[in-house]
């Protein structure tokens, strides 16, 4: 078989890497002496009490704030800004308004130069993927809040980018669709390549997407039995997670 009839390979995972790292803004800082590796691939969940410093870690990965000590690295090279290679998922899911759904989802192909033609091809794929294809000529404020999330998530997965930074994207949804959009996550996720760092508040969320969890107050790294399951007894693991808030 011709290997242009070949349907190209995901993007491997980016490894993330801090080393030593104190995180803040200007002289105040939030997280001092943080060492942290993120394999490619891998869902890292991250937990932590309120202030502990879960979004400016995301930030800082991002490349939109600074370390103010010690380095940040993306496969080895120093991250300086913010780079197509990382997405970033806010829970204010900061849909551009005068957009349509597809229009929002298009966004990161134009801004690498798609043609029109790749932009629609895509982001019909990604709308399809989230259960929204028909919802494409809708605007923001017509759609529900799991249906906007499910939008955001579209949008920040369909330049295929080698990490996505979550910063809590589901915590304002009611306790059924957040079910639902974790199960989404998972499925769109499987067979991607992209690595994951995703901060929450919830336990048993942190438990049932991770691979591993970080325990920012205490610096710890948890591992997580697979497959993945709802009903599994991870009892021991969350009152470990919940005695380090």
């Amino acid at each position: 078989m011709s290997t242009d009839t070949l349907a190209p390979a995901p993007p491997t995972g980016a490894t993330l890497h801090l080393e030593d790292v104190r995180l803040g803004h200007a002289a105040a800082s939030v997280l001092d002496g943080v060492d942290l590796a993120v394999g490619g691939g891998e869902v890292l969940t991250v937990v932590g009490p309120s202030g502990c410093g879960k979004s400016t870690l995301l930030r800082t990965l991002a490349g939109l704030l600074p370390p103010l000590a010690g380095t940040v690295t993306q496969d080895g090279t120093p991250v300086t800004g913010p780079h197509a290679d990382r997405a970033l998922v806010f829970q204010d899911d900061a849909l551009l308004p005068w957009r349509t759904v597809r229009g929002n989802v298009e966004l990161p192909l134009a801004i690498r130069g798609a043609t029109r033609a790749d932009r629609r091809r895509t982001a019909t794929d990604w709308l399809t993927r989230v259960g929204l294809a028909e919802h494409a000529h809708k605007h923001p404020h017509q759609l529900s809040g799991g249906q906007r999330q499910r939008v955001q998530l579209a949008r920040a997965l369909v330049a295929a980018p080698r990490a996505v930074l979550m910063d809590e994207p589901f915590g304002a949804l009611d306790a059924q669709t957040r079910e639902e959009m974790q199960d989404l996550l998972v499925t769109v996720l499987a067979g991607s390549g992209a690595t994951v760092v995703f901060v929450t508040h919830d336990v048993d969320e942190a438990l049932y997407l991770g691979d591993r969890v970080a325990l920012l107050a205490t610096g710890e790294l948890i591992d997580v039995p697979h497959p993945r399951s709802r009903t599994a007894d991870r009892s021991a693991l969350r009152r470990r997670i919940l005695d380090s808030l």
